[in-house]
């Protein structure tokens, strides 16, 4: 593999134990992809603590490959095959998806399924504001609704042919409650009883859907690409290993556990993981109100599905940290997760006197 840096902030040197197997790699791609018979470049992309995101250069065409982390990985999470399908049932109809190439299933090439898809190129906001941006509080509204604004058009998509195929959305909330209330019981390295009583409280009171349409499972303001040239314009919607249908306000909610305000207590605003209490970004109630607006959406139940949100944040960061306690990764940014896991509990427990 390569060490030559790329001229991308968010693209580096692969990771020493995250390599992938090139030689087999080629071997696969070889008349799959164009000139996949000569060389293969590979660099990763280092955000996120889920999946691992690869660039591919070969013959001056960049491709991604995304694949599941190493080690032993909690059932029905990680799922590439249902990424790509998702990818390919609604790319048609939102424009944002990036186009997919491939699919592998076979583990056997580089050891776990894996798929290929186009690279789009943009800026991601994370943690701070990129310095590509002109960082006003008039294009941070522009950000903001535009991102609004493309949850509405993703919510838009016909569910029909393929995209009909994603999920089952008949009891779709009350499954996500009983399973991430299940996968918290597997996970946990401890007993915290603020879960328990969330878990059980989130089951008694399951609002009835407001609709059924694609679901993302994991909208927030770092799974998008913004254009460097207007960065008020989404040009990518990326991580779609949980797509599904259902009902659309569980990506309502977790937008709105991902978006930080400047009014929030100190201990929200440390552990922000994306800048929205910056001045200009919309507030929560702005946000609630815009996307109510954009889809026609009674969102009075809003306070359930953002509690939910943080809930299932708290045991997403749970699964990834007894992986890391059981030595099966040895990634330490996930040793201070057991920490996030309680805060995030905190917070979904605040979260419940905004449900109506």
């Amino acid at each position: 593999m390569s060490e030559r840096p790329d001229t991308s902030p968010d693209v580096a040197a692969v990771r020493a134990d995250e390599q992938l197997d090139v030689g087999a790699l080629r071997a696969y791609l070889r008349g799959r992809l164009p000139a996949a018979d000569g060389g293969i470049e590979v660099l990763q992309f280092p955000g996120g603590h889920s999946n691992l995101t690869y660039l591919l250069r070969i013959d001056g065409r960049e491709y991604v490959l995304r694949r599941p982390p190493l080690g032993p990985v909690a059932p029905t999470a990680h799922d590439m095959v249902r990424e790509f399908r998702g990818l390919a049932a609604i790319g048609p109809h939102f424009p944002p998806a990036p186009r997919v190439h491939l699919l592998c299933e076979d583990p056997v090439v580089i050891g776990a399924p894996f798929f290929v898809m186009e690279r789009r190129r943009g800026i991601v906001i994370r943690r701070t504001m990129p310095p590509e941006i002109d960082d006003t509080p008039t294009v941070r509204r522009r950000i903001g609704e535009a991102a609004i604004d493309a949850l509405a058009q993703l919510h838009a998509v016909p569910v029909e042919g393929a995209v009909a195929t994603l999920g089952k959305p008949a009891g779709f909330v009350e499954r996500q409650v009983r399973g991430w209330t299940e996968r918290w019981q597997r996970a946990k390295t401890e007993e915290l009883p603020i879960m328990e009583e969330l878990g059980a409280w989130l089951g008694a009171r399951v609002p009835a859907p407001t609709a059924t349409t694609v679901v993302h499972n994991d909208f927030k303001l770092d799974n998008m690409m913004l254009d460097a040239r207007d960065p008020g314009r989404v040009v990518a919607v990326l991580d779609w290993e949980m797509v599904t249908i259902g009902d659309p306000l569980v990506d309502v909610g977790t937008l709105l556990a991902y978006w930080p305000e400047g009014a929030d207590p100190p201990d929200r605003l440390v552990t922000a993981m994306q800048p929205t209490y910056l001045e200009g970004f919309p507030t929560r109630a702005e946000v609630v109100a815009r996307y109510a607006t954009q889809s026609g959406r009674d969102l009075a139940t809003i306070g359930f599905y953002e509690t939910f949100a943080f809930f299932k944040l708290a045991v997403v960061l749970q699964q990834i940290y007894v992986r890391y306690v059981r030595g099966q990764t040895k990634d330490a940014r996930f040793a201070a997760f057991a920490g996030q896991v309680r805060r995030l509990a905190e917070f979904a427990a605040d979260a419940r006197g905004t449900s109506l």
